[in-house]
């Protein structure tokens, strides 16, 4: 590889870091939602994988089944990451013109944060 040829890709992958770092900043600024028990618990996720909000219909509360809300808050907070994950790979994929494939982040990976 000639010397011309390093520099232009070197050049090339420092623009994709520095849009990927963008696209880090934006993500945490962008959020997605899910639901369990056909809209009684909705879970809010940022591009970092955080839940920044959980709603639970006011109904809900008043049954005594405990156990059931529990498994429904678990049901839409997993939704939640899996949707925030799946946009953050989406972004991180334009970016990276699809170089990365398939390649899944791991569940501690940190966009940035």
């Amino acid at each position: 590889m000639q010397l011309k040829d390093m520099a232009g890709m070197l050049k090339q992958v420092q623009k994709m870091q520095e849009k990927m770092e963008e696209v880090q900043k934006d993500l945490q600024k962008r959020t997605v939602s899910a639901d369990a028990g056909g809209g009684m618990v909705k879970a809010v996720a940022n591009g970092k994988q955080e839940i920044v909000s959980i709603e639970i219909e006011p109904d809900l509360i008043d049954k005594s089944d405990r156990e059931m809300l529990q498994d429904l808050i678990v049901a839409a907070v997993n939704k939640a990451i899996a949707e925030s994950t799946k946009m953050a790979q989406e972004e991180m994929s334009q970016i990276t013109g699809g170089m990365m494939g398939n390649m899944g982040f791991p569940k501690d990976f940190n966009f940035g944060g």
